[in-house]
């Protein structure tokens, strides 16, 4: 089931490590050292191994050896990601380009004066989609509502080399003061981000087929989605060749009002039609489908 555990992989010395080197030498040197930290996690991290493989074998019908080269193509182009927050965060935004599809979508959003709800996943870079939302011009606030409240010295470590965000957090409560935050927000004409592919044990989901096979998803966002009536928007920011990165904005389509299953099965068919385009920008590094993997 695509249940995540919550816990993120690097270390702050290895981010230390990438900052440094981005800052002294450029984007480009990180992607060389890259080859190699890919490698070590394409041959010593066999649990997260497995579930790419599965995703790229079984799901989207790779063959045996191309499944098994794509696998260490997807753990390489996961670290450029990261390697582009870190240095869009640190102040190289202008070394990137970007490319805006839908965004009317979100300026008509805005417009209506309700607020809006974005819903993405755990595909391409949505954490720098702030900075895309600076080049247009848009005042405008994003609301990331979150079940990840750990605190690491590697989360310290980049709010202190972080450039100005216009990212607030509305963590998940249980006593769902979270659902107020969220009221609030939507008053004020600002924007709640949902990722709508993971969740935590004891949470409650929706399940619909993905790729071809069943799966659950946590229902919250598509409940609040579809009660709140507010436009909601299915967003994504995706990674392209020479640092340049493409933004799409979708809005709900063919959904109906107090129907939270509609609005998955709408962000089902969505996050189909980017990972066509982006096939290694899937990245949950777990067992996503349930673990009978007969078929």
């Amino acid at each position: 089931m695509s249940q995540w555990d919550g816990k993120s992989k690097g270390t702050l010395l290895g981010y230390k490590i990438f900052v440094f080197l981005i800052k002294k030498a450029g984007v480009r040197a990180a992607y060389a050292l890259l080859i190699f930290v890919a490698l070590y996690y394409f041959l010593f991290n066999p649990k997260s191994f497995r579930a790419v493989y599965y995703y790229l074998r079984q799901r989207q019908g790779y063959g045996f050896w191309t499944a098994f080269c794509a696998v260490y193509r997807l753990y390489f182009v996961f670290g450029q990601t990261i390697i582009d927050k870190v240095a869009i965060s640190a102040g190289l935004r202008d070394r990137f380009t970007y490319e805006f599809d839908g965004i009317e979508t979100l300026k008509d959003a805005l417009d209506a004066q309700r607020g809006g709800i974005l819903i993405s996943a755990h595909v391409g870079n949505f954490e720098i989609a702030d900075k895309f939302f600076a080049d247009i011009d848009l005042n405008f606030q994003i609301n990331l509502v979150t079940v990840d409240q750990e605190r690491t010295l590697i989360k310290e470590y980049l709010e202190r080399i972080n450039a100005e965000s216009s990212v607030k957090f509305i963590h998940i409560k249980e006593d769902m003061s979270h659902v107020f935050e969220i009221g609030d927000a939507l008053s004020n004409n600002e924007l709640i981000c949902f990722t709508g592919d993971r969740y935590f044990e004891g949470m409650k989901t929706l399940e619909c087929s993905f790729l071809g096979k069943e799966t659950s998803f946590p229902a919250g966002p598509f409940h609040i989605a579809s009660r709140l009536g507010v436009p909601v928007i299915f967003v994504y920011v995706m990674k392209e060749k020479n640092l340049h990165y493409h933004l799409y904005a979708r809005r709900a389509e063919q959904v109906k009002r107090r129907d939270p299953q509609s609005y998955l099965e709408a962000y089902r068919t969505s996050v189909e039609q980017m990972l066509a385009r982006y096939p290694l920008q899937w990245f949950n590094f777990f067992d996503f489908w349930s673990s009978n993997k007969n078929n």
